[in-house]
């Protein structure tokens, strides 16, 4: 297994290949940065170390049955959006990285997230691991989207969007140097826009962790008395792939998010290498620098396992071959394997920060 500095060089030297010289240099230096806040910070930054040693550090894992899985799911990967119907709905909020592999793998790395992201505030490990289980034993058996409009009052008021907040949005917005953006992405957000030949500011945009150095843009254009905004970001093969040499290295972001159990988001589309999405204040996650206890709570722990196998079922019926497997499973088997990746994270995050990466 190579150390942390030879994988995160090989890995950009790769992106760079695949993004053939659009990669964002100054993100990638805000990416290392990153990765040395803290264990859950590394955890998000480095999806692509992950699909590196899973296998080998929990090698059970690998002959668990196969779905179109999340790959990159964490706390943070969760969030609201409108739906068709102009309901809210919450879920899963980002399929960069989706691909085919063992369906255990995003139970894992969602627990190891739940591990390393604390302060627990008196919640054992172990009761982390079987809300998430919990959930997901019914979401196979019910799977259906999480619509806040009527249900989960819980839930509804925990993203609801104040007023500072809507503030603060649109102040990043507004504040967004305007630059050209490239042809590519241009016609990506225009195709998006509620109305076609609409006038157009871009401006290059900076978020998230694990798609850092990738280009990504925003256009923003005034429609029927007020602004709206779109996000466009270039999007490639799950990192998975690249480790594991399965598949053919397609894009499956777009398949996988509208899966059958899934609240469509009417303007998240893929195409030509791009996704592009609407943004706006209610687009909004919980992160864990501002609340991690909510993130930490069983029932959200649980409405997270249930909107996961929601996904896992949404593009192939996979139920009963996962309830099987999870019914041979040892008590245990989630924490001891979220434990196993959690202290392989500790050892590469002392590793960067050794360094002084």
């Amino acid at each position: 297994m190579s150390n942390i500095h030879q994988s995160t060089r090989s890995y950009e030297d790769w992106l760079r290949r695949k993004l053939r010289g659009s990669l964002v240099e100054k993100d990638l230096e805000r990416k290392h940065a990153k990765m040395r806040e803290d264990s859950f910070s590394f955890l998000r930054a480095t999806y692509w170390r992950w699909g590196e040693t899973v296998l080998e550090i929990c090698p059970d894992a690998a002959e668990a049955p196969q779905v179109l899985a999340v790959g990159d799911i964490h706390l943070e990967n969760f969030g609201t959006w409108r739906d068709a119907d102009g309901r809210l709905a919450w879920g899963v909020s980002d399929f960069d990285e989706a691909t085919e592999m063992p369906y255990v793998l995003d139970l894992i790395r969602l627990a190891t997230s739940a591990l390393v992201a604390g302060p627990h505030k008196g919640v054992a490990a172990g009761t982390l691991c079987t809300a998430i289980l919990r959930g997901y034993r019914q979401g196979l058996a019910g799977p259906h989207p999480l619509i806040l409009d009527r249900d989960l009052q819980w839930l509804r008021e925990l993203v609801v969007v104040s007023q500072k907040q809507r503030a603060k949005f649109w102040k990043t917005i507004e504040g967004a140097r305007q630059e050209p953006a490239p042809a590519s992405f241009r016609r990506a957000i225009a195709a998006a826009m509620p109305e076609p030949r609409l006038a157009l500011k871009t401006a290059r945009r900076t978020a998230g962790s694990g798609s850092l150095g990738r280009p990504r843009w925003i256009g923003i254009a005034d429609w029927r008395g007020a602004p709206v905004v779109r996000e466009a970001k270039a999007v490639l093969p799950s990192a998975w792939t690249r480790a594991n040499g399965h598949g053919k290295g397609q894009i499956r972001c777009g398949e996988i998010a509208n899966g059958r159990f899934r609240a469509v988001d009417p303007w998240f589309r893929v195409e030509n290498g791009v996704a592009v999405r609407r943004l706006s204040p209610n687009n909004r996650k919980i992160e864990a620098d501002d609340d991690a206890g909510v993130l930490l709570s069983p029932p959200m722990l649980e409405a997270m396992g249930f909107e996961l196998a929601g996904v896992h079922m949404g593009t192939a019926d996979r139920g009963g071959a996962i309830t099987q497997d999870l019914e041979c499973r040892k008590p245990g088997w989630l924490l001891a394997a979220a434990n196993r990746m959690a202290a392989a994270l500790a050892r590469d995050y002392a590793g960067w920060q050794a360094a002084g990466c």
